[in-house]
Formats: C-alpha cells, sequence, structure tokens
C-alpha cells in the first residue's frame, strides 16, 4: 500500500491541508493511519463528500477531549484524565511517583522536590505516558495496526534506561521471552503472526466493549513488547472507546485486583468479571463528566454503553 502526506493529498483534492487533516481526526478517510507525528492516507483514498444536514448533536468525548487538550486547559476532564490515568497505569507497574507527583510534573512540567529513591526512568515514563494520551486522543479515530502500536510504544519508552539496551526493542517487538503472572505468553519468534490474527479479527467486529476488552485480554496474553504491555494495552482501550463513542475508564487502585482477577477469569471463559470491573470504570469516568459540567456528554456515551 502507498500513502501520501496531508499536503498532497490536499492538492490532489484542491482542498485546504487543513480541510484534510479534518478529515482523518474525523475518520472520514478509510485506511488511514497516524505514525505520532503525521497521518499516512492511502494514495487511493478518495475525498470524502458533503455530509447531510443534521439536528445538532451532544458533544462526543472525544471532542471534549481534544478541545480541552488543544487549548490546554487546566482543571477540566482533560487534565484530569492525564494526572489519573497516567499515575494509576504506572503505579500498576511499579512507579514510585505518589498521585501528586504525577500531577505536580503534568502542570509544572518540573519534577519538584522528589525523593532520591524515585528511579529517574519513573519520571522519564510518566511525562511519555502524558504524550501516549495526547496521541491517542489526537489519533484516536485512526486504524488500528501494528505500525500504530509500535508507535506507541515507541513513545512510552523513548528516552528511558531500556531504549539504551541492545537487546531491548523500543517501538518494537520483544526479542526475549518474557512472562506475565505466571502465565505463558507468546515467544518472540511468533508475536507477529499472532498480532497479524489478533489485528484482523478485531478489525472485523463489532466493535462493542465486550469485542474491545476482548482484545485487551488476548493483547496482553500475547504480551509482544519486552516491557510496557500492561500500558501500552491500557492506553488502546482508551483509543478504542473513545473512537466508538464508548465511555473510557480509569483502572484505578480500588479496581486493580479486580482487574487482574477479571483478566484471569476472561482467559478461563468467565467474561462477568471483567466486564462488571471496566463498568464500574465507566460509571466513575461519567461522574467525572458529569462534575466538570460535561452532562449531556456523559447521558450520549451513557445511553450507548446501554446497548
Amino acid at each position: 500500500m502507498k500513502y501520501q502526506t496531508i499536503e498532497e493529498v490536499a492538492a490532489k483534492w484542491g482542498v485546504t491541508p487543513r480541510q484534510v487533516r479534518d478529515y482523518c481526526t474525523k475518520g472520514r478517510i478509510s485506511g488511514v493511519t497516524f505514525d505520532g507525528k503525521a497521518w499516512r492516507i492511502p494514495s487511493n483514498a478518495t475525498k470524502p463528500g458533503r455530509k447531510p444536514r443534521s439536528r445538532p448533536q451532544s458533544p462526543s468525548i472525544l471532542s471534549i477531549l481534544r478541545e480541552e487538550m488543544e487549548a490546554r486547559m487546566p482543571g477540566g476532564i482533560y487534565h484530569r484524565l492525564q494526572i489519573d490515568f497516567t499515575y494509576s497505569s504506572n503505579h500498576m507497574e511499579g512507579s514510585r511517583l505518589t498521585h501528586e507527583q504525577t500531577r505536580w510534573i503534568f502542570e509544572t512540567h518540573t519534577v519538584g522536590e522528589i525523593g532520591a529513591d524515585v528511579p529517574v526512568d519513573d519520571i522519564v515514563e510518566t511525562a511519555n505516558h502524558f504524550r501516549a494520551i495526547d496521541s491517542v486522543i489526537t489519533s484516536a479515530r485512526a486504524a488500528l495496526t501494528e505500525r500504530y502500536i509500535k508507535n506507541l510504544h515507541a513513545i512510552l519508552k523513548g528516552g528511558t534506561t531500556d531504549s539504551r539496551k541492545p537487546w531491548f526493542a523500543v517501538g518494537n517487538y520483544k526479542r526475549l521471552e518474557n512472562s506475565v503472572g505466571g502465565i505463558e505468553t507468546a515467544p518472540p519468534s511468533r508475536v507477529h503472526a499472532d498480532m497479524v490474527r489478533l489485528l484482523a479479527w478485531y478489525n472485523a467486529s463489532g466493535h462493542t466493549f465486550e469485542d474491545i476488552l476482548a482484545f485487551h485480554v488476548r493483547f496482553e496474553t500475547i504480551h509482544p513488547f519486552q516491557d510496557g504491555n500492561g500500558r501500552i494495552g491500557r492506553l488502546i482501550l482508551l483509543k478504542e472507546c473513545l473512537k466508538h463513542g464508548i465511555t473510557p475508564f480509569i483502572i484505578d487502585e480500588p479496581l486493580r485486583r479486580f482487574y487482574y482477577r477479571g483478566l484471569e477469569g476472561w482467559r478461563k471463559d468467565i467474561r462477568g468479571y471483567l466486564l462488571d470491573t471496566c463498568r464500574t470504570g465507566q460509571d466513575r469516568f461519567s461522574a467525572m463528566l458529569r462534575h466538570y459540567g460535561h452532562t449531556a456528554a456523559a447521558d450520549a456515551a451513557d445511553k450507548r454503553d446501554s446497548r
């Protein structure tokens, strides 16, 4: 497949680059991908037609997050998502930074008073995770591909101690065997084939909430990267929920053990544990939306979630 840049497509279609970028972010061009820095548009893509006029709709969670992200609005749902999601996801993987220290880094872009026992990588990966969330919000409507997933890993692990190890593949699949919670994961030689099959299944699915969680469990079981699999998997959950109008969720400390129990149960075909845990997270996210005045968006998402 050959790809073109936004500028090349704009010239071909007779529109501005801004219009093409808008088509990409709204998912109106089939097969478009995002590599973390730029949109890649299939050379055979066709120009989207005019949309029929319709009644005004409630803003989506994705549109709210994008608006607040672009404005760097303090104290809103974007601000809360960045801090709570980053702290919780990193903390699950052993980060020693507190919630308050995570908040300080996000708000001030400085380290502040952090104890000497905190590894530098915890700080680097926190800043990287903020960037990864921004990338997910920017490109939520892009196709989920191997390239997309690898780019998220490159963002998360770039500049860390691991990135300087010759055997550690930042932005690429693992080279050495690894495991998670005593569960056998895919050997390095099988990761690419397993990921191709998983993505083919998922991209042909109905993208329901259950489909998204099923992808997550299979992704974590493959464990394609040397490190960072849990955080990448949860970032993909965020992306796909935002893309398909489903309320996202944060696995915080109170939900942590239930989340792990849910992953284990799903592998045994007991899906209720993980579904209930994540739905509890959705309820909490909806409550946050209402707290920040986004009642219409919360109501619209809740209505879709209940289908």
